[in-house]
């Protein structure tokens, strides 16, 4: 009798476990990364709400996204001229090299997100044209005395779609304006379209674009992570994701005069050029909450990107961070 109510607890034990396995064993066909949570924990998940930062201030999650609108909808007029005064220009070296980083080919399709006044599409269509001129000068040269072979392997062949296309994405409506007036201004009259959209849900379907950009942006989205995976979807197999964010100075040295540069310059440029110091403070403070360059390298991993590295410019006052989809 002892022996067999000592055998009680192992039953129990055994059968215990079996219920939790098969409770939380996933569906079939679903991946293991994508189970979702149980309903208790999204119940909670929605009910109770979350804070985030905004700058150096907390604030509800909900809140961030409206008050990162209110600052760039303040600056729009004002935020290439402040671009150019508070990097003393060297934002323009730090995108042609994101460009020559990226390398476009004539035909490929951009996405620029958080694209604002288009510095990096214009930037991109003028490079994949400069590269599509360069292969029709090799070409024709060539071409100057070609023998029968080369024109049979020509005759019949298709031609190539060799144009290029940047789509601009910003959430921003009054950013967008602004880059349009630029195109307008500057003669591009195609080429580039311009979208009014959220980061964190983008409105395009899965595997559209070869490159995926976001200059100075996101670490102004509310859900980094979430971005992030959005990049992967919207990427074609293969696809590019490149991201020029500020990001951690390492030396020490050089990191102080940053700071005091950033935090004693930077706002009052804004006062003085854009009548706004409020909204040039938060991004000062918006870099420092920033992840430094490994943790967003992981980040990155974690999204579901292969070859991910980074470059940094400037002694780290920037990187490029680069990623693939497979």
């Amino acid at each position: 009798m002892a022996a067999s109510l000592r055998g009680i607890p192992k039953k129990v034990l055994r059968f215990t476990n079996r219920r939790i396995t098969s409770r939380t064993a996933p569906t079939a066909g679903v991946p293991l990364n994508r189970r979702e949570p149980p309903t208790a924990r999204n119940f909670s998940a929605e009910s109770e709400p979350k804070d985030t930062h905004f700058g150096f201030q907390t604030v509800p999650e909900h809140e961030k996204a409206e008050r990162v609108y209110k600052v760039f909808e303040s600056v729009a007029q004002k935020y290439d001229v402040m671009n150019d005064a508070m990097s003393l220009g060297i934002h323009r070296l730090w995108k042609d090299t994101l460009l020559h980083v990226m390398n476009p080919q004539p035909g490929l399709q951009l996405l620029d997100t958080a694209g604002g006044t288009g510095d990096i599409s214009f930037r991109f269509l003028e490079y994949a044209q400069s590269v599509r001129q360069r292969q029709l000068r090799q070409r024709a040269r060539a071409n100057q005395t070609p023998s029968w072979v080369e024109v049979a392997a020509d005759y019949g062949k298709e031609a190539e779609p060799m144009e290029s296309r940047a789509m601009v994405c910003d959430i921003n409506k009054e950013m967008l304006k602004v880059g349009k007036e630029r195109a307008e201004r500057a003669g591009i009259t195609s080429g580039v379209h311009w979208v009014v959209g959220d980061a964190e849900e983008l409105p395009f379907d899965d595997n559209q674009f070869d490159v995926y950009t976001i200059a100075f942006g996101i670490r102004n989205v509310t859900h980094i992570q979430q971005a992030l995976q959005e990049a992967v979807r919207v990427l074609k197999p293969g696809g590019r994701f490149l991201c020029l964010e500020f990001s951690k100075v390492s030396n020490p040295l050089l990191s102080k005069l940053y700071d005091a540069y950033s935090f004693q310059v930077i706002p009052v440029l804004g006062e003085v050029i854009a009548g706004d110091w409020m909204s040039y403070q938060y991004l000062v403070e918006s870099i420092r909450r920033f992840p430094d360059q490994e943790t967003f390298k992981e980040m990155m991993e974690d999204a579901g990107f292969f070859r991910v590295q980074y470059m940094n410019l400037t002694g780290g006052v920037v990187a490029i961070h680069s990623g693939f989809k497979l």
